[in-house]
């Protein structure tokens, strides 16, 4: 596994220039993007109207693109809906998918991130009804009584456990080799790893970007998300979604190449996760200390008999 981006992740965005002109999106939409200039005005005109409504900003990543994906997200930035702004991020060379992904949800400017691959087989209409389950989630979401907070005290609170809503393409639009190659790699990566996610290689996803922030940053990361995310204490629930043939372009990703890898970075999460103790925690409840009433009592007069101060030199022992 090698480091997708060496930058620290914040627990916020900084500000940046053009920030003032939009209030705080409501979810950000984070798109990779490689050599996807003829998908790239259709991608961002779906993500705005299944959004419509709601404050929200595309924020996509030009993962070193030899074509005009630059040029069309410039001109899709200009002709964005109000409410509806787009966002490019450049990789100088190309980085990966998940190292764009990751550039992308560190820029993102809100609490919530939903993720899509800019090929335009995920459909932009699933994201509120992945969102809505999402937000549910992570209401409801507790960690499980155990006997060990039951000891903390009846008042014990239990910490929140946020979750991570991933897509499920129960209806794929591939190719018979790349369907099969899939199936036999979420197989496997289930069985070593129990992330219990029939669709780990979805791109469409949908998590608190807090959550995100708190994972290891490497190459292929992406593919291994909900094994992350339950490794760091997060829960992890799959919701059925649209999947539709590629129309344009060619894929940038191929299928060898995520084989030949996928082997040696599932060793790698593997040995993350037996690194790790994942603890339940519950916060205790302390009382809270009456306070004290009136004044504090000082004395105001030193008794007689009492030394001033400590003798300058006084005897180590016996009269001396």
């Amino acid at each position: 596994m090698t480091d997708a981006a060496s930058a620290p992740a914040a627990a916020a965005p900084s500000p940046r220039a053009g920030d003032a002109d939009f209030p705080v999106p409501a979810i950000s939409v984070v798109v990779p993007m490689r050599n996807e200039g003829p998908n790239v005005a259709a991608l961002l005109a779906e993500i705005a109207a299944a959004l419509r409504g709601v404050p929200h900003e595309s924020v996509c990543i030009d993962d070193g693109s030899a074509d005009d994906t630059a040029a069309r997200l410039l001109e899709a930035a200009a002709a964005a809906p109000p409410g509806a702004r787009v966002r490019l991020l450049r990789h100088e060379r190309s980085c990966g998918q998940s190292a764009a992904i990751v550039s992308g949800v560190r820029a993102a400017r809100a609490s919530w991130i939903a993720t899509l691959d800019g090929d335009g087989q995920n459909d932009p209409a699933d994201i509120p009804r992945l969102w809505a389950r999402a937000r549910a989630e992570n209401a409801a979401g507790a960690a499980p009584a155990t006997a060990a907070n039951a000891a903390l005290g009846a008042a014990s609170a239990p910490i929140p456990v946020p979750a991570l809503v991933s897509g499920w393409r129960t209806q794929r639009r591939d190719s018979w080799i790349k369907r099969r190659s899939s199936r036999v790699a979420n197989a496997v990566r289930s069985r070593l790893l129990g992330d219990s996610t029939p669709d780990t290689g979805c791109g469409l996803k949908v998590f608190p970007r807090a959550l995100f922030l708190e994972l290891p940053a490497f190459d292929h990361m992406h593919r291994f998300l909900p094994a992350l995310v339950i490794r760091a204490g997060g829960r992890v629930v799959s919701e059925p979604v649209n999947h539709r043939p590629r129309l344009r372009g060619a894929s940038n990703y191929g299928t060898l190449d995520r084989l030949a890898v996928g082997l040696v970075d599932l060793v790698g999460v593997a040995w993350l996760q037996r690194r790790w103790r994942r603890p339940r925690v519950a916060e205790a409840a302390v009382p809270v200390a009456a306070p004290v009433q009136g004044p504090a009592q000082v004395p105001t007069q030193i008794p007689a008999h009492a030394p001033t101060h400590a003798p300058a030199h006084a005897p180590i022992g016996g009269d001396g």
